[in-house]
């Protein structure tokens, strides 16, 4: 059986939001083209290596080839569109800069049951029957993404000065402060 990929080229909408409080909160990425909405689940840490990842490839393309253009995008500060249905949880990601398109495309493919947790570099697997959801987004596009995406990850709950650790709204037990509330 092969792999259900879901095709977004061009994106016309691509973004990433929670649901639920801070501390309690499921990241989603949401792609759009025309009717068609497509929402991934995925982990924080997901989300901030993406945008990471996205940001250091500009960085290398404005180095390479200082001539680009990268056109500018207003900032999509909009909440997730509804409904919110999981198409699937994502395992493995996939970065890739189309030079001769000059566009950016994100592979984000489903958790299988037997990926391990060691910290390992995968493949996105096209023979396996995984789903995957594939984006390609112009450089600006690509840069306003990143930054939704790492103020979206800021917006959890506040650090402790002292440990670092974060903070409920009751507060947490400090192990800096000898187990006292903060």
């Amino acid at each position: 059986m092969s792999p259900r990929i879901f095709l977004f080229d061009p994106v016309e909408r691509f973004v990433v939001g929670t649901v639920g409080i801070p501390g309690e909160r499921t990241f989603f990425i949401q792609a759009r083209t025309g009717t068609r909405l497509v929402s991934v689940a995925l982990e924080k840490a997901q989300v901030a290596a993406i945008a990471d990842r996205i940001l250091q490839i500009l960085r290398e393309i404005r180095i390479s080839e200082p001539l680009a253009i990268f056109e500018r995008v207003s900032y999509d500060d909009q909440p997730l569109e509804t409904p919110i249905d999981e198409e699937f949880r994502v395992g493995v990601i996939g970065l890739a800069y189309l030079a001769d398109r000059r566009l950016i495309e994100i592979d984000l493919q489903a958790i299988t049951e037997s990926e391990s947790t060691e910290d390992e570099m995968l493949e996105i697997d096209t023979s396996s029957d995984q789903e995957i959801l594939r984006v390609l987004m112009t450089l600006g596009y690509s840069e306003s993404f990143a930054k939704r995406s790492n103020a979206v990850v800021a917006a959890g709950r506040a650090p402790c000065p002292f440990c670092g650790g974060p903070i409920d709204p009751s507060g947490h037990l400090c192990p800096r402060a000898n187990g006292y509330r903060r």
